[in-house]
């Protein structure tokens, strides 16, 4: 089961630009960890993508689509559309 979904990986980093604007924190300190965690990011994005094309491949070859889980965002504030 995957525990982490790109929704996560959002979070993480609008936290870390919130901590690049915090002006008590080291700035130096912030910017080490936000290259750090830039690097990391970019890589999960990369998988994420090479399991988006896979899955969209095997869409294409057999007509089947099914979002991986790790890509899948949960819409926790949805709203019913209304006809008028």
């Amino acid at each position: 089961m995957v525990r982490n979904k790109v929704e996560d990986l959002n979070n993480i980093l609008f936290e870390q630009l919130e901590r690049l604007n915090d002006d008590s924190l080291d700035l130096d300190k912030e910017l080490k960890r936000a290259t750090g965690i830039s690097k990391i990011s970019n890589n999960i994005i990369e998988s994420m993508n090479l399991v988006y094309k896979a899955t969209k491949l095997n869409a294409d070859m057999t007509g089947e689509f099914k979002t991986p889980e790790m890509l899948e965002v949960k819409n926790e504030n949805k709203t019913e559309s209304k006809n008028n």
